[in-house]
């Protein structure tokens, strides 16, 4: 009878491991359900992050914004919109000692690029869905921008007025269109700053 056990034990000694491998077959759909879940999220974004990059490409091709990189004043006329502002500046006294980037972008290559990529936004939105007013208007943070700029080509003179004003002056405030000039409305400008046959603007 010992003998007869023996074989018996074995037996269930080899078949015990095989209860083992019952918990992994039932793990195996979910796992793999996983990881088709994983590369089904993988898919949609790449996806997405290639639609995107395209459509950005297409855009950045379309609207010539590799024009936007340098600093040729002509640039700005790619929006038709813009054409009354470059014929405007073409015909200023400004047009000799500054071009579109000096007035309207700060100094240092991050804040400049950084201002250029924020307009270069707003800009298309607002001329592909029609939405601006007309005449097109400065924004508040490209107004300062702009006065900053005035005041660091004339720091004397602006120092000047300062002083006698007794405090910051504003020199949009008294010259709105300068390197725009014909653009401008004569009642946009302040009366007292209106020039005269007889007259200076400043006298």
């Amino acid at each position: 009878m010992p003998r007869q056990g023996r074989p018996e034990r074995a037996f269930r000694a080899k078949v015990a491991p095989a209860k083992s491998c019952q918990p992994q077959s039932a793990e195996l759909p979910s796992a793999l359900v996983a990881r088709r879940t994983a590369a089904t999220v993988v898919g949609m974004v790449a996806a997405l992050v290639g639609a995107s990059a395209g459509l950005a490409a297409f855009t950045f091709v379309y609207a010539r914004g590799a024009s936007y990189l340098g600093n040729d004043a002509a640039a700005c006329a790619n929006c038709h919109v813009m054409r009354g502002q470059l014929d405007g500046w073409v015909k200023s006294s400004h047009r000799h000692f500054a071009a579109c980037n000096d007035c309207h972008t700060p100094p240092g290559l991050v804040a400049k690029y950084g201002t250029k990529a924020l307009n270069g936004f707003f800009h298309s939105l607002a001329f592909t869905t029609g939405r601006f007013p007309e005449p097109i208007r400065i924004t508040e943070r490209n107004r300062r921008v702009t006065e900053r700029a005035c005041r660091g080509c004339h720091a004397a003179i602006v120092e000047a007025i300062d002083t006698a004003a007794r405090g910051q002056t504003s020199c949009l405030a008294c010259h709105p269109g300068v390197g725009h000039a014909e653009n401008v409305a004569l009642g946009s400008v302040p009366p007292r700053f209106r020039a005269s046959p007889q007259k200076g603007a400043h006298e």
